[in-house]
């Protein structure tokens, strides 16, 4: 099969390449992460504040160790302005950003990304959060509160790797998201919403973590499948739901999974197809970066599924 051997192709070429370029950029000197009690209302700009002052060390290290890319990442998230829940300036680097009142939010988006996302390419990670939280901001009703948290939380893969069309690193990243998100009621009380926005490669994750994540809204964005062969699967109590713009490449992905070589390579159903059963909606013609582009259909139809205006989403 044509596509068969693509994979084979991928991964042969992956297995010489990744460790190549790897090897090229010597290991970062980091610290490691604050040594923070679990988060609450009362302890949360503490907790920020200990995050910065970390991010801050973690950009004098790299500074010194001669990355000044690394170092003007780190430095920027140090910045007094930024909220950061969690930080960890180790390896490809790990981070938490908040954006809004999330103490007091009724309404919470928790983004979660995809390939080749880390704290070197954090930014434009952040742009898509901050363009959800204006959204969110316009459409809200009068008195409702809402934060979004990006949640770098785990090492993404590289797109092309063998680890991106592999569920390796989502099996990692799954029991770090259900954790975060078991800790988010202590942040903001009981009654908050929860939506998970998780796009490409961060859906192969949710997908992982969906059974025993406590969320009100699923959305999987631009996916190349969960692992799962239908929403049901996902075994979640959550509103399942799916998008994929008109210019997005992932739609010729083959969606299957095959062994190879004792190996899962590939994701299964299509989440947009109508075997897996999400609720479908419009994300416009944008390519695979595009979800959360300001002033598109899916930004839009994004912030009301957050915002639990569902009648109001516009539908593929």
């Amino acid at each position: 099969m044509r596509w068969l051997r693509a994979l084979l192709a991928v991964l042969v070429t992956a297995a010489v390449v990744v460790p190549l370029t790897a090897a090229v950029r010597p290991r970062i000197p980091a610290p490691a992460p604050a040594d923070l009690p679990p988060v609450t209302a009362a302890t949360l700009e503490g907790a920020y504040a200990a995050n910065r002052a970390n991010a801050g060390l973690a950009a004098r290290m790299a500074a010194g160790h001669g990355d000044w890319r690394r170092a003007a990442a780190d430095r920027a998230l140090a910045a007094p302005s930024r909220r950061l829940l969690a930080f960890d300036g180790r390896g490809a680097g790990r981070a938490a950003e908040v954006f809004g009142d999330l103490a007091h939010a009724d309404r919470v988006a928790v983004m979660v990304p995809g390939s080749d996302t880390s704290l070197d390419t954090y930014g434009r990670f952040r742009t898509a959060a901050a363009a959800l939280h204006r959204a969110l901001t316009r459409q809200a009703p009068a008195g409702t509160g809402t934060a979004v948290i990006a949640w770098l939380g785990y090492t993404t893969p590289a797109t092309v790797s063998t680890t991106a069309i592999t569920p390796d690193r989502a099996d990692e990243a799954a029991p770090d998201l259900r954790e975060f998100v078991r800790g988010l009621p202590g942040v903001t009380g009981p009654g908050s919403r929860l939506t998970l926005l998780c796009h490409s490669y961060g859906s192969v994750v949710c997908g992982r973590a969906a059974d025993g994540l406590d969320v009100d809204d699923l959305v999987l964005l631009g996916s190349p499948g969960t692992g799962a062969d239908s929403a049901a699967d996902l075994r979640t109590r959550a509103r399942v739901w799916a998008a994929r713009g008109g210019g997005d490449w992932v739609a010729e992905v083959p969606h299957t999974d095959v062994d190879l070589f004792g190996t899962t390579v590939g994701f299964g159903t299509d989440p947009v197809s109508p075997a897996f059963g999400a609720r479908v909606f419009s994300a416009g013609d944008g390519g695979h970066s595009d979800y959360f582009r300001p002033g598109s259909a899916c930004l839009a139809n994004l912030a009301r599924i957050v915002l639990g205006a569902t009648s109001e989403v516009t539908h593929a």
